[in-house]
């Protein structure tokens, strides 16, 4: 404990009081004018010293300050004072308790202070660094998440038009090891795809993640039973990871990424004010560099950096990778239509005809598109952006839809070329003038329009024209006068 610090004058008066005079430490105070804990201060300093009574003569006073003292006003340190930095480091990794610190503490200093000065000497210690390390984080454990509010605009090179992009904000707890990246959008695709890229830049997963309340993340905020975003949970599965939001509401939950953000304003965003940037890619490239800078830059109240510290704790703790990174992809709920197709962004696609009305899961990618049914893939697709268009798998249909989708004008022409060249030319000539529906009713295909009387005329002229037991040029010359315009 730091006591007032009295002149060398006095504190030889102290001295020589105590040593010659064998006064109590109570009569030297009120000799001198100070407390009774200032002379056993001075007395205690002088015997850690290592000095004996009476001083030499030719000791000037700044050499029995500076054996006394460190520097102007800076104390002597105690012998018995615990390395603050290294318990504090220490905790930092899994496990570590200030009990099981303390006990080794005692080992190294069987005289030293107890328990409890112990525990409260760290508290005091640790109110005095900055705010951002005041919260102690297990190595490994959790990885604040974030996306920035403000935005970098991108410019199109070719109309001059001017797109937001945002910045995706990542810190792990212990170490504060910062990685940053510039997205177009903040949808579930972005978000999940970041987080990927995020695991591959620290090389690692940590055990907990810590998003806000976004929507990408959380469906539902609540405070005990929060209602976790369906991919995002699937992404923490894949990589082993655990999801806990931050409360509702409370900011300090999440003071690591809300500094994090910060930093990135200061330090990523400051430097590049100036520049404009034409593409994504450039601009990530130009965040890229300042983010190194800013990972190895070194703290100003702590030994090391970002980086260092990283590699010391962060790095050895974090879930090792998977063998192959997690597919990002969306979730979105759907019912089922009569026709069995799910319709997602303006295209159908077929699923098991069996699951007509029923409530599916649909899960997509850029390139799939994949349907669940209690919890089981019923239909797998290829992504189709065409709008209005349908993609049907012909194992999904009923045995009745799947002999009618079976004629198609090759089969059909296939068909009439066994009755013969005159069937045959008269329903070529019926699916080249886009009667294809006609032919479709005319042989049986249930939910299109009934003929026209002149096409009835027409198919019941060439029943009657088939069944004469004529050559089949006689034939075809009838059939060219019941369709003028059929047949060449």
């Amino acid at each position: 404990m730091a006591y007032g610090r009295v002149s060398m004058r006095k504190t030889r008066e102290i001295l020589r009081l105590k040593f010659e005079a064998r006064l109590s430490h109570r009569q030297i105070g009120r000799a001198c004018g100070v407390s009774c804990s200032t002379v056993s201060d001075a007395v205690g300093r002088f015997q850690a010293a290592g000095l004996c009574w009476p001083l030499p003569a030719e000791l000037p006073d700044s050499a029995l300050e500076a054996r006394l003292y460190r520097a102007h006003g800076e104390v002597a340190s105690d012998t018995r004072e615990p390395d603050w930095e290294h318990v504090h480091a220490e905790l930092a990794r899994a496990h570590v308790t200030l009990a099981a610190l303390w006990g080794e503490y005692k080992q190294a200093h069987p005289d030293g202070y107890q328990y409890s000065w112990f525990c409260a000497a760290y508290r005091a210690w640790a109110a005095k660094i900055d705010v951002v390390m005041r919260f102690r984080h297990k190595a490994g454990e959790k990885l604040f998440v974030d996306w920035a509010g403000d935005t970098v605009p991108i410019v199109d090179r070719a109309s001059g038009e001017v797109r937001p992009a945002y910045l995706f904000v990542a810190v792990l707890g212990a170490s504060n090891y910062t990685y940053v990246e510039a997205a177009l959008s903040q949808d579930s695709e972005a978000f999940l795809c970041a987080h990927v890229r995020a695991f591959e830049f620290y090389g690692g997963c940590a055990m907990i993640l810590v998003p806000d309340n976004l929507k990408t993340g959380v469906q539902k905020a609540d405070r005990y039973e929060p209602l976790i975003n369906l991919a995002y949970a699937d992404l923490a599965a894949h990589y082993g990871a655990a999801v806990i939001p931050a409360r509702a509401r409370k900011p300090r939950d999440k003071a690591k990424v809300e500094n994090g953000v910060l930093f990135s304003y200061r330090a990523l965003l400051v430097p590049l004010r100036d520049r404009v940037f034409f593409s994504l890619p450039e601009l990530n490239a130009a965040l890229r560099q300042q983010l190194r800078l800013l990972n190895e830059r070194p703290f100003q109240k702590l030994d090391g950096s970002r980086r260092s510290v990283f590699l010391e704790l962060d790095a050895p703790a974090l879930l090792p990778l998977p063998a192959e990174p997690y597919a990002c992809h969306a979730r979105r709920r759907a019912r089922v239509h009569i026709d069995y197709h799910v319709e997602l962004e303006r295209h159908c696609y077929s699923v098991p005809y069996q699951l007509a009305r029923e409530q599916v899961e649909i899960v997509f990618s850029a390139s799939l598109v994949e349907v669940f049914h209690d919890g089981q893939r019923v239909a797998s697709h290829v992504r189709s952006h065409a709008r209005g268009g349908f993609t049907t798998d012909p194992a999904h249909m009923p045995a009745a839809h799947r002999e009618v989708a079976s004629w198609t004008p090759e089969r059909m022409a296939a068909w009439a070329r066994r009755t013969g060249p005159a069937t045959e030319a008269l329903v070529t000539a019926i699916m080249a003038n886009a009667l294809t529906g006609t032919v479709l009713t005319f042989v049986g295909l249930p939910g299109l329009m009934p003929l026209p009387w002149w096409q009835t005329l027409t198919v019941f002229g060439y029943a009657l024209v088939s069944c004469l037991a004529v050559n089949d040029a006689i034939k075809v010359a009838m059939i060219k006068w019941l369709v003028p315009t059929a047949v060449a």
